[in-house]
């Protein structure tokens, strides 16, 4: 039985953009987020003769953000057992000039949430991926991804004080 191959040079040119901001939203860090990214693409290239479906091939690349950025927030934790107070990621003057107040608030309120509830209201509505894609992602079931969005949001409707 012959299987088809990856393309991980097309899949990266397609969607590396993408989920570089991905996992720049779960780690506020610009430099860390890339080096998560090519590390997912460099590990599905080295095995892509072993993905049964080339078709699930950004379903994995996507879950490979989603465990690296996990990583890295699991060593972050680690390093700063002390509670920091949050402060918004600064990219540059002009981002800072540019974001206003309602989106910071909100991404404040979004960084409060529990991390399956941001990684699922990230996936939902910054990458605007189905429920069963984000299920998939996850590796919940899809029942679990809508019961953890509608979750997430009430949880940040609460706390931006907005009315369901």
């Amino acid at each position: 039985m012959i299987r088809e191959r990856v393309d991980v040079a097309a899949l990266f040119a397609d969607h590396h953009l993408g989920l570089v901001r991905l996992a720049l939203l779960m780690l506020g860090d610009l430099a860390t987020a890339e080096d998560v990214v090519q590390e997912a693409f460099a590990r599905t290239h080295a095995g892509r003769r072993r993905l049964r479906d080339p078709g699930s091939a950004l379903a994995y690349v996507r879950s490979a953000v989603l465990n690296g950025c996990r990583s890295v927030l699991r060593r972050r934790s680690l390093a700063f057992r002390r509670a920091v107070p949050y402060a918004p990621p600064v990219w540059s003057a002009e981002s800072v000039a540019m974001i206003g107040e309602d989106r910071r608030e909100v991404l404040v309120a979004l960084s409060g949430l529990p991390r399956r509830q941001r990684e699922a209201l990230v996936l939902r509505f910054y990458l605007d991926l189905s429920y069963e894609e984000i299920a998939d992602t996850m590796g919940v079931a899809g029942s679990t991804a809508r019961s953890t969005i509608t979750r997430g949001l009430a949880a940040l409707a609460r706390t931006l004080g907005e009315e369901s």
